[in-house]
């Protein structure tokens, strides 16, 4: 519904209920107060909230919503979070398949309209409701639900009571509304199984964002004042220095909820509009995840389990932050810890704690980097050795140096496909000779959201999909609808996919020639290798996650 621009002066003073005057004296008010004009008569007494309400309903052909009338329904208070109505002063009514009936203090606010609109990725349909009704709802229909708004105002009126002196906003991160935000939003956070918090300042606000199923949602937004205060409890529990702001600090701590130890890694960043900070949760109570139900093609799995037979050798898990690498590693580590073997690792952190494995956490301050421990778990006679990652040449030296002389050796790398991790070794400085002496597999993965099983629907793909992705012409897919159980995002829960390269005689021979990658690609694709994408349009096929999401996060290579 397109909404027309109207001038409220004039039609008040068409309706008489303002006069010439009155009109004058309020248009020079709002040249000083920058208020909205309706505001401004309201609170000169020239006419009431209620009249301003219906004049405004007339003139733009909407209907008006009183408390008497509310009635909201789950589906459309799921789609609208307390903090985005909120901040746009709006009121979740209904949800009629594309369609979100919002009530709205100031109707004639399009950009807000427009940014509700964006975010639900709905259409909206307006409505009107009187600025104190819509306070009075919003407790009503939110209720107790979240206290992280009441708690943030209470902070902010002692504040505004006090002054915002930089010390003074540092020394709440003491007082319990500081203490019970920051404790709020992280059991939310572990609530709603995000993976990170994201503390991030702006130049007038401060934002609060979750990352849940690899994407970031916004929690709230609250105002710049309360930065200090949230930034220094954080870093309090972090045993951080509070006083550092223009470097990076790293910290960690640990908090038990309903009866699951949950650990937190934070990371400050000193940004123009003031520092940023993120927490990655790590829950250690999750159950470990087998090998076989990791998400595995048939043929790639197949292949992995005879690659980490082999009594020696590197195999390399790659793939950008957060790609699940690490599960990967743990399960395969899970099914080869036995009695007979001795296992080693050198992690940073250590995110699942083992029986019979050793493992070893990096800390540099002590000197125990990678490296050093990699030397050192070399003279403790290892079957197996696990580097959590190989973030420099020393370490990819001794790495592959270990696995020539009769270890299993796994770590990560930081690529974007299988084939391209053979490189990043050789441009680290390593040999081709040696690379392609050690190297006995790679596995590159990446996460996609899995469709939500309770609004999953069948759709038919259009020709140009069809065709660019050489689909059957009777190909039905899947998408979600968006419900209150997925919180209207269409999925639930992730699933890997995967591409496992074995090197073979050829590609070994190629890697010692400096053949490039798209040479080592063709070769390795003409002799089975299934990429990531392919293993992903199974996905596809069998309605577990949609092209969109497959597609964002590959690309379209061996094409």
């Amino acid at each position: 519904m397109k909404l027309k621009r109207i001038r409220i002066g004039d039609i008040l003073l068409q309706k008489g209920l303002i006069t010439e005057a009155q009109l004058k004296l309020a248009l020079e008010e709002q040249k000083k107060s920058r208020k909205k004009l309706g505001q401004i008569f309201v609170e000169l007494g020239y006419i009431d909230e209620d009249t301003l309400t219906d004049v405004i309903a007339e003139q733009l052909g909407i209907e008006r919503i009183t408390l008497d009338k509310l009635n909201v329904t789950q589906e459309a208070k799921a789609i609208l979070p307390e903090n985005i109505a909120r901040r746009y002063k709006a009121l979740p009514i209904k949800l009629e398949g594309n369609l979100l009936h919002v009530a709205f203090a100031d109707p004639l606010d399009i950009s807000s309209i427009e940014n509700i609109s964006t975010i639900t990725r709905k259409e909206i349909v307006p409505y009107i409701i009187k600025y104190s009704d819509l306070l009075k709802a919003l407790e009503i229909i939110y209720g107790e639900e979240n206290k992280l708004f009441k708690i943030a105002e209470e902070i902010e009126k002692k504040i505004l009571s006090v002054g915002a002196d930089e010390k003074f906003l540092e020394s709440l991160a003491e007082d319990t509304p500081a203490i019970t935000l920051v404790d709020s939003i992280i059991a939310k956070a572990v609530e709603d199984k995000a993976s990170d918090i994201h503390i991030e300042p702006d130049e007038d606000i401060l934002r609060i964002r979750y990352r849940i199923d690899g994407i970031l949602h916004e929690l709230l937004t609250m105002k710049k004042v309360l930065h200090p205060p949230i930034v220094s409890r954080i870093k309090i529990m972090s045993n951080m220095n509070i006083a550092e702001k223009r470097i990076p600090q790293d910290g960690r701590f640990q908090i038990s909820y309903h009866g699951r130890n949950i650990d937190f890694r934070v990371s400050s960043l000193p940004t123009n509009n003031g520092e940023k900070v993120v927490l990655r949760i790590l829950d250690r109570s999750e159950e470990l995840l087998k090998l076989e139900n990791l998400g595995f093609s048939e043929h790639s799995f197949n292949l992995y389990k005879d690659i980490i037979s082999h009594p020696y050798g590197m195999i390399l898990i790659s793939g950008p932050t957060g790609s699940g690498k690490t599960t990967t590693m743990y399960a395969t580590l899970n099914e080869l810890n036995t009695i007979e073997r001795n296992i080693i690792t050198v992690e940073d952190p250590i995110e699942y704690n083992f029986k019979l494995i050793n493992q070893v956490q990096v800390d540099e301050t002590a000197d125990l980097t990678f490296a050093n421990a990699l030397r050192s778990i070399l003279r403790q006679d290892p079957d197996i050795i696990m580097v959590g990652e190989i973030r420099d040449r020393e370490t990819a030296e001794i790495a592959i140096q270990a696995s020539l002389t009769g270890h299993l050796v796994f770590s990560t790398v930081h690529t974007n496909d299988a084939v391209s991790s053979i490189v990043r070794l050789v441009d680290m400085g390593i040999e081709n000779f040696l690379v392609s002496a050690a190297l006995i597999g790679i596995v590159s993965q990446r996460l996609v959201r899995k469709i939500c099983p309770n609004c999953k629907i069948s759709y038919k793909p259009v020709y140009e999909i069809i065709k660019k992705y050489r689909l059957d012409e009777d190909t039905v897919l899947y998408r979600g609808e968006g419900c209150e159980k997925c919180k209207y995002s269409g999925y639930i829960g992730r699933t890997a996919i995967y591409e496992v390269l074995k090197i073979d005689s050829n590609i070994r021979e190629m890697v010692n020639k400096n053949k490039s990658i798209g040479e080592i690609k063709n070769y390795a694709l003409e002799h089975g290798f299934q990429p990531m994408f392919t293993h992903g349009l199974e996905l596809v096929k069998k309605g577990i996650t949609t092209l969109e999401e497959v597609l964002r996060v590959t690309a379209i290579a061996y094409e």
